[in-house]
């Protein structure tokens, strides 16, 4: 019987010297959540080679299929999202992601089913599973090795990619990944080369140098992102489709690393409604009651609660559209939702993506931010790793 504070502690202030002490970070991080972010370049390279060990082959035997389904849940159900916008809208069939219990009903035998769990025994992704062997559609297992999803991959003698478990599942979003992107590459659906995962892999280990605990906050970007959010109302809003994949996921990972309340999503989206929270009570409202005189490094002057922004620009490559004009009105779109932030005084941080790939400029907006997600939990003296409330849900939930 738990009394609803079992393990729960931290500060609500922020203790912004404590992300200059590396030894203290180690101290506060006792399950290594920064050592396990570190290693995403490493999730690219590894999950790539055991993905070749796997049959993939035997998924293109019947050819191209009518839809591919993507099950799971939290982390693993972000990889159907990723695949969708890697894939694109020129994809030659329908990508969709699925984060519920079976599989929709019109799955079929023309189907493919891809099922990821990084523990290999979440509902979702072994119900699927299950789903899509008993109606005969063709299946691919993403998860934990000797695990209930490995054995129900193995009586549909479907191909089984494991996901080595060093990692917990917030932190293993490569690993899932990329033997995602790489079962949809055989099948046809998704242009996804071996240079694209090397150099997906080198801006990971780049960003992860960059955020690293023994680099000081004026010089760390992830230490400087967590410090401005500090104390905030995150907004997070991507300017294309990969950036609000993107967003997406640093609203999930400021939610369960930080325990920050968040509001996420696509730019487009908000500029037919959400933007104006901006003008709310705590955007321009707020912002307007801030006394001027007052030091901004001292953050919330008057104690109140504010917005602060964060903008994942893609502003990348069109090379399969005939026409510019999509970038344009993202970049339009997004110069013109910092234009009203500045305007109302809210303060914004925009993280601009780089590389060639779709796939490096994705990796390029969600390394910095997975790193300030959990720079933010330690400032406040949580232990990322450990969510009370999520062990406390699952024995309520199991009763």
């Amino acid at each position: 019987m738990m009394d609803g504070t079992a393990g729960v502690s931290g500060h609500r202030h922020a203790d912004e010297a404590l992300l200059d002490d590396p030894a203290l970070l180690g101290e506060r991080d006792p399950g290594g959540m920064l050592r396990f972010t570190a290693s995403a370049g490493a999730q690219v390279r590894e999950s790539a080679a055991l993905a070749a060990e796997a049959n993939l082959g035997v998924l293109a035997d019947d050819g191209r299929p009518r839809a591919v389904v993507i099950a799971g849940i939290g982390t693993a159900g972000r990889t159907g999202d990723v695949l969708a916008t890697v894939a694109g809208p020129r994809c030659p069939v329908p990508v969709i992601p699925h984060r519920s219990a079976g599989v929709p009903g019109w799955v079929g035998a023309a189907d493919v089913v891809i099922a990821v769990s990084a523990s290999g025994r979440s509902p979702e992704a072994l119900g699927a599973a299950e789903a899509a062997h008993r109606r005969g559609a063709r299946l691919v297992a993403v998860g934990a090795p000797d695990s209930q999803l490995q054995s129900v991959a193995e009586r549909a003698r479907a191909p089984f990619i494991p996901v080595p478990r060093r990692a917990p599942a917030r932190a293993s979003l490569w690993a899932l990944t990329v033997p995602v992107l790489l079962a949809a590459r055989t099948l046809g659906l998704v242009k996804v080369n071996e240079a694209d995962l090397a150099e997906t892999a080198a801006r990971l280990d780049a960003d992860a140098d960059r955020c690293r605990p023994t680099a000081e906050s004026f010089v760390n970007p992830a230490k400087s992102l967590a410090l401005g959010l500090s104390g905030s109302v995150p907004i997070v809003w991507g300017s294309s489709p990969l950036a609000t994949v993107a967003a997406r996921r640093f609203g999930d990972t400021l939610s369960a690393n930080s325990r920050y309340p968040v509001v996420s999503g696509a730019l487009g989206e908000a500029g037919r409604g959400r933007v104006g929270l901006l003008d709310g009570v705590f955007g321009g409202l707020a912002e307007g009651e801030r006394d001027i005189f007052a030091d901004p490094g001292d953050g919330d002057d008057d104690g109140g609660v504010r917005l602060r922004l964060v903008l994942l620009r893609d502003g990348g490559l069109n090379a399969d559209d005939d026409t510019d004009e999509p970038l344009a009105v993202e970049e339009r779109r997004a110069d013109a939702v910092q234009t009203l932030a500045e305007r109302r005084g809210v303060r914004c941080d925009v993280v601009t993506a780089e590389g060639g790939s779709a796939l490096e400029r994705l990796a390029s907006l969600v390394a910095v931010p997975d790193f300030a997600s959990i720079y933010l939990a330690l400032a406040h003296g949580l232990d990322p790793m450990a969510v009370p409330a999520i062990t406390e849900m699952k024995e309520l939930a199991n009763q």
